[in-house]
């Protein structure tokens, strides 16, 4: 790691010790229906009136419902039959990702470009992750979606305390830079406060480290690397040359020479994810 991001992740958690930096939050609402979802005695109809307190989510999760996403049959117009036909745990999962969209908000015009940007890229490759997690057995696809959400929440922070460094703010390839070396460690530092389990929070750690490799098949850290390669959202200096040299692929079972983000059928798939997370 340069010496500048060192000197610059020193700052940013002495910034956050100091409650001078505060990491990004989740909505209450979600954190409550996450809580909520790990209590066995828990009822789609206490999930939807602890929605109800969050009319926006409520509303975004009925239109996802609608969503060609599930392709349901019959429209839904009521919060717990949404609930209920999507499932508890799915509908954590969704929560959670839709409220994602609401931590992206920036204090300033500069802060909201860059953090429109990073939005815009986790949507794109949180899309390619729910693609590929219908072919991956074992992988939910609810939670390949959410890792590709979170997967460079780490570079919030960055973004914020970057604002009052003028020099590294103005030159955008050393930004960069720093935000490819520390997103995975302040993502980490995030999804702990946020007590997430240790599969996202090795998914921030790891999404950019693309020699990582590990027992077993594939799983959530795979699918991100995958997606954030064949839908072009890594930096040229960052990329590996050779894609065959990435262990995702090979866990994934996929030929690099095949970027199923062409395929007509799969872009469809995409294109219906990037738009429910819009809405």
């Amino acid at each position: 790691m340069s010496t500048k991001a060192e000197e610059f992740f020193e700052e940013l958690t002495k910034a956050v010790a100091s409650d001078q930096l505060i990491l990004p939050t989740l909505p209450e609402v979600a954190l409550k229906i996450r809580e909520a979802v790990e209590s066995e005695n828990t009822s789609a109809q206490q999930i939807a009136e602890t929605l109800t307190q969050d009319a926006s989510l409520s509303a975004r999760l009925v239109q996802v419902s609608n969503s060609p996403l599930f392709r349901t049959r019959n429209p839904i117009d009521d919060l717990q039959m949404a609930v209920t036909r999507l499932g508890i745990r799915m509908v954590r999962d969704l929560v959670i990702s839709l409220a994602m969209k609401q931590i992206y908000q920036a204090t300033s015009d500069v802060l909201d470009d860059y953090f429109r940007s990073s939005w815009n890229t986790a949507v794109e490759v949180a899309a390619i992750c729910r693609m590929l997690a219908t072919t991956v057995p074992g992988i939910n696809p609810e939670q390949a979606l959410l890792a590709g959400l979170i997967h460079n929440i780490g570079a919030l922070p960055i973004l914020v305390m970057a604002e009052d460094d003028d020099d590294l703010f103005q030159d955008g390839d050393a930004l960069k830079q720093v935000i490819e070396e520390l997103q995975g460690r302040v993502g980490a530092l995030i999804l702990k406060t946020w007590n997430f389990g240790d599969a996202m929070i090795e998914v921030v750690t790891n999404s950019h480290n693309f020699s990582y490799n590990h027992d077993g098949s594939a799983n959530l850290v795979d699918l991100v690397q995958v997606a954030l390669l064949q839908g072009g959202h890594v930096d040229e200096n960052n990329a590996p040359a050779d894609w065959n040299t990435v262990p995702a692929f090979a866990k994934m079972g996929m030929d690099t020479e095949v970027n199923v983000v062409d395929i007509e059928e799969n872009k469809e798939i995409i294109e219906n994810t990037k738009q429910s997370l819009m809405i």
